[in-house]
Order: C-alpha cells, then sequence, then structure tokens
C-alpha cells in the first residue's frame, strides 16, 4: 500500500495531486545549486530528473563522508507506518535546520505500483517528484535490468541449443527469467516448445524484476568493473557432477554490462521542498536485500553533511540486510537509525481491527508497542544509536502518544511525534534536531550480526534466533545437503539473504505482535553468486508475486489531457 493510503489529516487531495500541484525547479538547478556538479558530469533526461556521471565520482573521493541515516519501520501491517514518507521528511526536515543533507532511496516497482503495495515516492507533502515518472518508467533503469537478466537467459539456451560445451545440466539451469510485473501465471513455465528447431524443453520460471540477481549485483557494485566481474560470476547452472557454471563460462558479462552501464549512473531528483534526492535501484526486501545502489549512497555521503537512507519493509528485513548485506559488502558504518511506527499500527499489531483503528485503545496499544520494542532491541544489537519517529494520524490521541514516548524511554530511546505528512518537512524538525543531537552525543558502535567464518546454516540461525526470536530454523535433507554443497564450493564465507514474509517475525503473515518461540522452515537454497550472499527461501514467500483481487491497475488512468489519475 502507499504511504498515505489511509488518510492522515482531512486533506482532500491526493498524494498524485499534491505533486502535480507542485512547481518543481529545473533539475540543472538543483544539481548546480545545492550540489556544485559541473554540468558536464549531468545529464537530464527531460526537465526534472538527470543521472550524474559515474567518473564525477573520482573527482569527489577525497572528501569526507557524511554522516549516515538509516530509516526503517515495524513489522508492516495495512493500517500503514510511512517510512518512505518520513525518508523524505526527515530529509526535508534537516535541511531546514541548516544541515545540508540528501536522501536515497530505491525506485519503485511496477509490480506493486499495479498491485496492491503501491508506489515508493513518499507522501503527502513529503514526496520526491515527478512521482508519475519515478513509480513508472523513470528513466529506463529497470528496463535495462531486466534486458541483461533476460539477455543471459537467452545466452543461456542458446548455448546449450549449439552443443553445449559447459555440459550444463539440464534439469539443473537455476538462471530464471524476469518481468516487472506481478505475474503469477508465469511463476512456472515449460520453455522451447514446439520442435527441434526451437531447443531442449524444460522447466523454466519467471521472477518479478526486482528479485533478480543482476539487480542485486547493480545494487552492491562500486563501478563499472565490479560490475563486471560480479555479472561474469553468476552461477546460471550446474553440470551432471554438480560443478557450478558462471556467465563468464558464455561470454555474456561484456554484452550485459553494455545493457547496465548508463542505468548505474545515479538518477538525481528532488523533493517537494527542492531539496536534492538520489533514487537508484530497487530490490525487494523480502525477496532480496531491499536497499538502493551503493553507488548512489556513497555518492550522496561525498555529496552531502548527512545522507538519509532506507531499507525495505521492518526492521526484521530491511534493516538486517543493510546491516549485514550491504554495510558489510560497501564497509559503510551507520550513525544512527529511525525506526517508523503508527499508533494505528501498533494497534494492530495489538489485536485491533482494522475498521476500530481511530478510536483509542490504550490495551491493544500497550499489546503492540511488543513489536515496536522488539525492532528497538534489535537494531541495538548492531551497536547502532535508534530514535522512533511516531508519524502523525489525526485520531491520535494524547494519551496513546505518550504511552509510546513512555515505553521507548524505558529502552532508552527518544520517540518523536512527526506530522511531516502535512507539514513537509516543518512538521519534522523536531525528530531532524534529535537526530543531530543523538549522532553528536552517542557514536555509533556497529558491527554485523554474524561474522564471516560463521557457517552458512548458523548465519541463517543466528538471523532467525536473534532478529525474529526463533528456537530454531528447520530444513529438510534436500536443503541441508544445500548447505553442505555451498560450503564446499567455496561459498560459506558468504552472508545470507533470508527470503519471508514481511508481514510477521514469523513465517506466518497473519501473525502479529512479537512472537518467540516458533521454528523458521528453509524451503530452498539459491546460490546468487555474482551478488556474494545465498538465499535462503523460508516458508511460503514467492519470487514472483501474483496481483490482488483488485489490483490498484483498476484505478489508473489517462485524462483527455495526458494527464495520469489514480496513481495514489
Amino acid at each position: 500500500m502507499s504511504d498515505s493510503s489511509n488518510q492522515q489529516h482531512a486533506n482532500p487531495m491526493s498524494d498524485i495531486d499534491i505533486a502535480q500541484a507542485a512547481t518543481p525547479k529545473p533539475i540543472t538547478e538543483i544539481s548546480s545549486n545545492r550540489l556544485e556538479i559541473p554540468s558536464n558530469h549531468l545529464e537530464p533526461y527531460g526537465r526534472y530528473k538527470a543521472k550524474v556521471a559515474l567518473n564525477y565520482m573520482q573527482d569527489i573521493s577525497d572528501r569526507p563522508d557524511a554522516r549516515l541515516i538509516l530509516v526503517t519501520a515495524i513489522t508492516p501491517t495495512p493500517a500503514g507506518e510511512g517510512k518512505t514518507t518520513t525518508t523524505v521528511g526527515l530529509g526535508d526536515a534537516l535541511n531546514q535546520i541548516g544541515k545540508k543533507t540528501m536522501i536515497c532511496l530505491r525506485e519503485p516497482s511496477l509490480g506493486p505500483c499495479f498491485g496492491m503495495k503501491g508506489g515508493a515516492a513518499g507522501g503527502g507533502y513529503a514526496q520526491v517528484v515527478p512521482m508519475e515518472d519515478i513509480n513508472l518508467h523513470f528513466t529506463g533503469d529497470f528496463h535495462a535490468i531486466g534486458v541483461a537478466n533476460n539477455l543471459l537467459a537467452a545466452m543461456v539456451d542458446n548455448h546449450i541449443y549449439w552443443g553445449n560445451k559447459e555440459e550444463i545440466d539440464l534439469r539443473r539451469v537455476s538462471w530464471r527469467r524476469v518481468v516487472d510485473m506481478n505475474d503469477r501465471a508465469l511463476r512456472q513455465i515449460v520453455n522451447s516448445l514446439g520442435g527441434v528447431a526451437n531447443g531442449y524443453p524444460r522447466s523454466d520460471g519467471f521472477d518479478i524484476t526486482v528479485a533478480s540477481e543482476v539487480m542485486a549485483i547493480f545494487c552492491l557494485a562500486r563501478d563499472i568493473e565490479d560490475l563486471h566481474e560480479r555479472l561474469g560470476n553468476i552461477i546460471v547452472g550446474f553440470t551432471r557432477d554438480r560443478q557450478p557454471v558462471r556467465a563468464s563460462s558464455i561470454n555474456a558479462p561484456g554484452a550485459m554490462t553494455a545493457l547496465l552501464k548508463d542505468a548505474l549512473a545515479p538518477n538525481l531528483v528532488q523533493t517537494l521542498e527542492h531539496n536534492p534526492a538520489f533514487v537508484h535501484g530497487g530490490p525487494f526486501a523480502n525477496i532480496a536485500h531491499g536497499c538502493n545502489t551503493v553507488i548512489a549512497t556513497r555518492m550522496a555521503m561525498k555529496l552531502s553533511d548527512y545522507v538519509v537512507t532506507e531499507a525495505g519493509f521492518g526492521a526484521d528485513l530491511g534493516a538486517e540486510k543493510f546491516f549485514d548485506i550491504k554495510c558489510r559488502k560497501a564497509d559503510l558504518k551507520p550513525d544512527l537509525s529511525v525506526i517508523v511506527a503508527t499508533i494505528r499500527a501498533l494497534k494492530m499489531h495489538g489485536g485491533v481491527d482494522r475498521n476500530e483503528l481511530s478510536n483509542e485503545n490504550l490495551q491493544a496499544l500497550e499489546l503492540g508497542i511488543a513489536n515496536l520494542a522488539r525492532h528497538i532491541e534489535n537494531v541495538k544489537q548492531y551497536g547502532v544509536p535508534v530514535i522512533v519517529s511516531i508519524n502523525r494520524f489525526s485520531a491520535d490521541t494524547d494519551a496513546e502518544v505518550t504511552l509510546v514516548q513512555s515505553a521507548c524511554e524505558k529502552l532508552g530511546t527518544k520517540a518523536i511525534m512527526a506530522d511531516h505528512w502535512a507539514m513537509g518537512g516543518e512538521g519534522a524538525t523536531e525528530l531532524a534536531q534529535a537526530v543531530v543531537d543523538t549522532i553528536d552525543n552517542e557514536p555509533s558502535n556497529f558491527a554485523p550480526l554474524y561474522t564471516d567464518s560463521l557457517s552458512l546454516q548458523d548465519k541463517v540461525r543466528t538471523i532467525a534466533q536473534k532478529i525474529y526470536r526463533a528456537d530454531d530454523i528447520s530444513a529438510d535433507q534436500k536443503v541441508l545437503n544445500q548447505f553442505k554443497d555451498f560450503e564446499e564450493g567455496g561459498f560459506g564465507h558468504f552472508p545470507v539473504c533470508i527470503a519471508k514474509t514481511q508481514y510477521s517475525f514469523t513465517t506466518d503473515p497473519n501473525i502479529k505482535g512479537a512472537t518467540n518461540g516458533h521454528i523458521i522452515p528453509i524451503r530452498e537454497l539459491r546460490l546468487a553468486g555474482g551478488a556474494e550472499f545465498v538465499v535462503a527461501i523460508c516458508g511460503d514467500i514467492m519470487t514472483m508475486p501474483g496481483l490482488p483481487r483488485t489490483p490498484a491497475a483498476n484505478n489508473i488512468s489517462v485524462d483527455e489531457h495526458g494527464r495520469i489519475t489514480g496513481l495514489f
């Protein structure tokens, strides 16, 4: 759902109405006046968006790094939390109090835009614009990633067709095709039907583009050379004696890099308050690692004094992967984490029906606060200071706000009410000042949750026990054999990326709150040799979502003036 699908105040304007009523500045003005980027390093895509040349990073590499702030959230509910809205609002507020700040967001996938979740450009008066472009085709990055993925798939089947020199076992081709749309009909297919001229029939399937390893590589690569090397290390399948076959063996990484070369440059846009923002890359957080590109984050840290970024879904998924995968791989050291919560969502975690969330219910709220408390404790395990941002809704009562703030205080954490949805940066200046004061007075001692030397199985178990508070993990013999094979294949030092429902600490999306003592079942392992992590698929999670009964696409159209309507 979009960040503002439940109206926080009596504002008749939708997100798209607010965005379309705004008057953005030319992106050349943002880049030159706010960031002092020379014009020869900027490639405009129209008037209001542009890419910053990759080689500009060489010119600013000796600048000091900005303070890095991660925005994450409680376990998501249909009541709404507002993580992206808070990221944008906090960035605007930090600029309002005189701190040179950039924000870094992920690019939205078309799947959830036309499905159920909605877009990822913020909401209310805390948005990045042009929101229609950002939520739809933008600068074509996702197209490039999808085509690069599918080029590799075509080259794998072509290699098999023309003699299969690498002796790929047709039963063990692991590389799947992708499309940037929720389409359950493509989850499992049979390809190459129709006779000898079309190749060798085999079972295949599609993932959504944001679940592609190419997306993960795109977001973790440090530069074009690193991108090329990682693409070559993609494992496309195995031989009959279980030896991995890489993309480099079929000469694919060069052409794939050519398709991704322009996309790898960060996308520059602006907030409604004309503050600079990078929107670049977008892996899902429940089925991938859920963070924007390392390149955009690192460039932003050279162009500003504070960088506000986000990780997808709740802290058990997005923040854990930000810390244990992105920060580990990119040698980033976050200074602070902001956990976003709403009174409404906490009451839902306490058992309140969605239709009753506007009524004060302190008993349910107290029960639901256990979910927030769990996330606070989890983030602090990484040595990172925490602040809670309570995203204001009009029905919140003073007693409810006091209860949340008191509970957070007992955990040694400030909880600040913020109203950026209705007021933009002005509504989050108290939060911004608290962020600055905490960074100045409470140094971060960041460290990942586990070491590289821990076994893959123990890495999954560590996350399950320390983050999900499970008793243990479970796996059948097939998965246990995969753990063993990956270890013996030299991949045991990789971090793990757990694909799990975002709606619960368990693998059951219906279990809310802060459950203890459950078991996390590992259904399958996938080896991401180029991204350099092992994906553990847990429960019934899908890497190709389906559309809901009533998709958001039903409400999207274009009027007689060419104006897009119904897009949140």
